[in-house]
């Protein structure tokens, strides 16, 4: 599977955020309470819904630690902050180089992240940057299904040789 390769600009996005480590998964609860919400949010440019990961000095799969804190966002994008609806924040994605892989499967299975890191990664051109991880989840979407469908977006940059 070769991701294509994009750059892309900031994006502006509004959602809901939690702590958590891979041991004390909470993103079931994040979605939990984001969904029913996120059709407040009114200036939303899609129905497109961003799960953003935000990890501290993550090199791939060689620093995986159950217990490693991260914060999670469930998001929409939006086309400016003017509306933020209550219990909800405002984050600016960073934007630049990201290499989109289109995954189809259960969002149960973690061989992608493995074939990601383990094998794409070190045999491409690119090393891991430290900026945000997401996926979009589109309208073929479907949790937990082995078809549904994401794009997962993983932050790089040239390797220094």
């Amino acid at each position: 599977m070769q991701p294509r390769i994009e750059n892309i600009p900031p994006k502006k996005l509004i959602g809901k955020r939690l702590k958590m480590t891979f041991a004390n998964n909470r993103t079931f609860e994040l979605f939990r309470s984001f969904m029913p919400e996120r059709k407040t949010i009114t200036n939303s440019v899609s129905n497109d819904v961003f799960c953003v990961q935000l990890y501290q000095n993550f090199h791939g799969f060689d620093d995986f630690k159950p217990d490693m804190e991260f914060e999670k966002w469930a998001a929409m994008e939006v086309s400016d902050f003017s509306n933020i609806p209550a219990g909800m924040e405002p984050y600016t994605l960073s934007g630049g180089v990201y290499a989109v892989f289109h995954y189809v499967g259960s969002s149960g299975d973690t061989r992608i992240f493995e074939y990601i890191f383990k094998t794409w990664l070190p045999g491409s051109g690119y090393e891991l940057d430290q900026r945000e991880h997401f996926e979009i989840l589109g309208d073929r979407y479907k949790n937990n299904d082995p078809a549904s469908e994401e794009e997962i977006w993983i932050p790089v940059k040239l390797k220094i040789v």
